[in-house]
């Protein structure tokens, strides 16, 4: 049986249509409200009184204002203060005109928001704001850009390896074992993330470029050492970080580094910096060799290599006679000078040749008279490695003779 509403001002008492008239019946008094159902004659047990309009028989209590919460919320979270201090005082306004619950938390917003607004007010003002930021950027800059490792760091990468992502390392004294150490830094470009294929390209550039700065004495390097880097992240990108970190690392990730690679301004000795410095002329000249290994696939190319060979010859045979070396190493580079300058000549007349055979020829003279063997006597006298590195052939785009047994260092 449903159940009529009570009369309000609309429809007084006594106005309910008879029992037992249906719905649409012609004859219905006009203003009448039509049932679906008669309405009874005597209240059946229970039944609710009529009552006024705007009391609910159910006695539901008034609803919590909804923007209360909001400024409850914002006030203890001390989540943008301003906002919970103005959604406080709306709330309040509409509380008192709907009659709804939620003043307390209006208000118990409105005094936190308040606190707030003072404490950020005092941030701005004494440069807290800018502390928090800094120190929030340097953290998400330091997990993405390898820890904020710096020019010398040795450390441990977990579970050995330098490959992948890295969340973590553990720094290590670089006297005893350890599976890097970081040889230099630097920034890369701003504007937006260039992506992944692109930093990895600029970072195995510009490490491999780097790494002689820090390990001067090629020789010095264990044949198992390849250059290792961390570059910034997609994430770490949006937050400021642009820096690269390169490292020397084992190639085999059960074999550790013992002891430091650095061999630089700050550990070698005059003697050992200004032979360094000179050879290192001559090995960039040999490493620039073309990339066709055969002078007959390319001979204006390696006529052009020949050429800066023969400039480089010169130059490094000038700072040596330029420097004056202690006496027992002083006989040796005295012989190389002249080992260097009859080389000179024959990187001359080979960048002359008109065909590969007169190439060849004077090519290989020259590298005879470069021959790394040649100062295993002089390194022996300033205290430097003394065991050539080898090369594979072929490597690094060398040409003809390549970079291997014409490298002095």
């Amino acid at each position: 049986m449903s159940i009529p509403p009570p009369p309000g001002p609309q429809q007084p008492e006594g106005q309910y249509p008879p029992p037992g008239l249906p719905q649409g019946t012609p004859g219905t008094p006009p203003g009448t409200y039509p049932y679906q159902q008669p309405y009874p004659q005597t209240p059946y047990p229970g039944a609710y009184q009529p009552w006024g309009q705007g009391y609910s028989p159910y006695n539901r209590p008034a609803p919590v204002n909804g923007l209360a919460i909001s400024a409850l919320v914002l006030g203890i979270l001390c989540f943008l203060p301003a906002v919970g201090l103005v959604l406080g005082i709306v709330a309040l306004a509409q509380i008192k005109r709907r009659g709804e619950r939620g003043k307390g938390m209006a208000v118990g917003g409105m005094v936190m928001s308040s606190i707030g607004v003072v404490l950020l007010v005092l941030a701005v003002a004494t440069g807290g704001a800018r502390d928090f930021w800094d120190g929030f950027r340097d953290a998400a800059s330091e997990r993405g850009s390898a820890f904020s490792l710096k020019k010398g760091e040795c450390f441990d990468a977990p579970g050995g390896s330098l490959e992948g992502m890295a969340y973590d390392v553990d720094k290590v004294p670089c006297a005893g074992r350890h599976d890097a150490e970081v040889f230099a830094n630097f920034q890369l470009g701003k504007g937006g993330y260039p992506g992944d294929s692109a930093i990895t390209d600029t970072a195995d550039e510009k490490c491999y470029a780097l790494r002689d700065t820090y390990a001067m004495d090629s020789w010095a390097i264990p044949g198992n050492v390849d250059v290792y880097y961390f570059t910034p992240t997609s994430q770490s990108w949006r937050v400021g970080d642009r820096e690269v970190t390169c490292m020397f690392g084992s190639v085999d990730e059960k074999v550790s580094l013992t002891g430091s690679l650095r061999k630089d301004v700050l550990t070698l000795d005059a003697d050992q910096l200004a032979y360094l410095k000179a050879a290192h002329v001559l090995n960039a000249a040999m490493e620039s060799a073309p990339y066709e290994e055969y002078v007959e696939d390319d001979l204006p190319g390696h006529k052009e290599w020949a050429t800066r060979v023969s400039k480089a010859l010169t130059k490094q045979a000038g700072m040596l006679r330029g420097h004056t070396f202690a006496p027992d190493a002083s006989s040796g580079v005295a012989a190389l000078v002249k080992d260097l300058e009859l080389a000179q000549k024959e990187w001359a007349k080979a960048a002359d040749a008109q065909d590969a055979d007169t190439f060849y020829t004077h090519y290989e003279r020259g590298l005879k008279l470069i021959d790394a063997e040649k100062t295993v006597t002089i390194r022996k006298a300033l205290g430097l490695a003394t065991t050539p590195p080898s090369y594979e052939e072929g490597g690094d785009g060398a040409g003809d003779g390549g970079s291997g047994a014409g490298m002095e260092v």
